[in-house]
């Protein structure tokens, strides 16, 4: 655990929020000069603290799909398994790639056009690799709600007003052209990236990248930017709480009740998989339980069946497919 204190956290709060400010925006909020803002932003990218910017892009918009899978492992070498997970990592239409421990060991979602796509990704995988899967999961992602990182600010925080934003498969499109689709590339797993830096590669005007972000953001496509940060370095980790429920209709008062929690990071609803997904930043299992305890004494009756998962490593988030 790396030490951090009030004046970091705020930091790291407002970066979350929208990381594109500037530092002397955030330094207007959290009470220090710009120059102090970029030193302490810096020295959290040293420690490893701050991973990486990235931007939220809501690629349903886009004309993509999301499917899933979780994979258990028998009998599998290393280097297979990192075979797997490295192709997954290089697939440009891999949202994320990650090692898990739990009922399952390995899970990636993918952007996908079509069913036949990702049929012929899935067939290839398990024509090469099958031997060494003793259980699969497919579902397809519906919708994704992703909260605010309250525990920065665990005493300072609104219980009603969390949620950052929301992602939706209502087959709603946008139009966009290649130069936005290069905006959005670049800004993928940088958004903080300067807009002279972008304009210098696309070579087109500074002025003009602007209106185009601002185009995306009013137009949904861009939802939001916001901090990957190495939660370990915080005591905390990453577990999922996956919920059947005996009484489907409870399931917006189950998740009212999570939303208020500051630890609560994301709601995946997804077909074919599971009633009620949920994921948190937290410090241990024992939190996670009790967590799941107060949801029986709050709901009794509510809850069928439940299971953990703990990210063990994530090895790719992208929230766009590569260019190209």
């Amino acid at each position: 655990m790396v030490k951090i204190d009030l004046k970091d956290r705020k930091i790291l709060y407002q970066l979350d929020l929208n990381c594109r400010q500037s530092n002397t925006q955030i330094g207007k909020k959290v009470g220090l000069k710009k120059d102090v803002i970029a030193y302490r932003i810096n020295r959290m990218k040293k420690e490893g603290i701050i991973k990486n910017f990235f931007t939220v892009i809501d690629a349903f918009k886009l004309g993509y799909s999301v499917y899933r899978f979780y994979l258990k492992f028998q009998d599998i070498p290393i280097n297979i398994k990192n075979e797997i997970i490295n192709y997954f990592v290089k697939y440009k239409n891999s949202w994320s790639v990650y090692s898990m421990s739990g009922p399952f060991d390995f899970g990636t979602v993918l952007w996908i056009k079509n069913i036949y796509e990702f049929y012929q990704v899935y067939d290839e995988l398990l024509d090469k690799y099958g031997k060494y899967i003793s259980q699969k999961i497919v579902s397809i992602y519906v919708q994704a709600d992703e909260y605010e990182k309250s525990y920065l600010l665990i005493n300072d925080y609104k219980e009603l007003d969390r949620k950052k934003f929301t992602i939706i498969a209502d087959g709603k499109l946008v139009e966009i052209d290649e130069i936005d689709y290069k905006i959005l590339d670049l800004l993928a797993l940088n958004a903080r990236r300067p807009l002279i830096e972008i304009a210098e590669k696309l070579k087109i005007s500074s002025q003009t990248i602007k209106y185009r972000i601002d185009n995306l953001l009013k137009s949904g496509v861009i939802k939001g930017f916001r901090i990957n940060l190495d939660i370990s370095k915080l005591d905390l980790q990453y577990f999922d709480l996956r919920l059947n429920l005996s009484e489907h209709s409870h399931r917006k008062h189950i998740v009212d009740y999570l939303k208020k929690i500051p630890y609560f990071k994301c709601l995946n609803t997804t077909i074919g998989y599971i009633d009620l997904e949920t994921e948190f930043h937290i410090k241990d299992m024992e939190s996670v339980i009790k967590i799941l305890e107060e949801l029986s004494v709050k709901f009794p009756g509510s809850i069928r069946e439940h299971y953990f998962l703990r990210t063990r490593e994530t090895h790719k988030e992208r929230w766009l497919p590569e260019f190209g």
